[in-house]
């Protein structure tokens, strides 16, 4: 009877660790609500045709600035990740659907990627046009993953991965995301690390 008890306040011990422990500010969400990417790939598409459409280049830095905010930070530097959080996710009861958290990150190292050159080439050196090329492969990943939930940069992170040119160890739920739904649900745990049973 004893073992039974103290087995009991070890589970809690371990599930009271694991909900309390907070992420760093600078962190990136593990898993990710597909649907919060998938609302925030929207609002990158329609910045990246807004500038494109009325030839306002200065909005790639505003593009630049939330790509770079939320690869170091996830959603809490990010205004449209914030918007999308704490607005539109809610109001238009858009389920929460985990997904892996680092290749949807690598996807937004991607973005700045793209975001900066586009930057560069049209604030630094005048070439609008070379610039809206760019801004045209952010067009088209933005649209895969807004419109169809395809993560590009998730297949290429994916792909990497399988190579060895990523460490297996940078993401071990990549592979199978289920497997971290049996972990966690055997710790009595949803896949966000809070209680199945509140």
């Amino acid at each position: 009877m004893a073992n039974s008890g103290s087995g009991q306040k070890l589970a809690i011990s371990r599930m009271t660790t694991i909900t309390t422990q907070k992420d760093s500010f600078f962190s990136f969400p593990h898993p990710l609500n597909a649907s919060v990417a998938r609302a925030v790939a929207a609002g990158v598409l329609i910045m990246a045709v807004a500038t494109i459409v009325f030839d306002q280049p200065l909005i790639t830095l505003v593009l630049a600035y939330g790509f770079i905010a939320r690869v170091l930070a996830g959603p809490r530097l990010s205004p449209l990740a914030i918007l999308v959080t704490r607005v539109i996710v809610p109001k238009f009861h858009l389920p929460y659907r985990p997904v892996a958290g680092p290749p949807k990150r690598f996807a937004a190292t991607m973005g700045i990627a793209f975001s900066v050159s586009a930057a560069v080439l049209s604030l630094g050196f005048g070439l609008n046009g070379v610039a809206y090329i760019v801004l045209g492969g952010l067009i088209f990943a933005a649209g895969l993953e807004s419109i169809f939930g395809f993560c590009m940069g998730c297949a290429i992170f994916g792909f990497l991965i399988n190579r060895g040119v990523i460490p297996k160890s940078v993401c071990e739920d990549c592979a199978n995301f289920d497997s971290r739904a049996r972990r966690m649900a055997a710790r009595g745990l949803r896949l966000d690390g809070t209680p199945l049973v509140s």
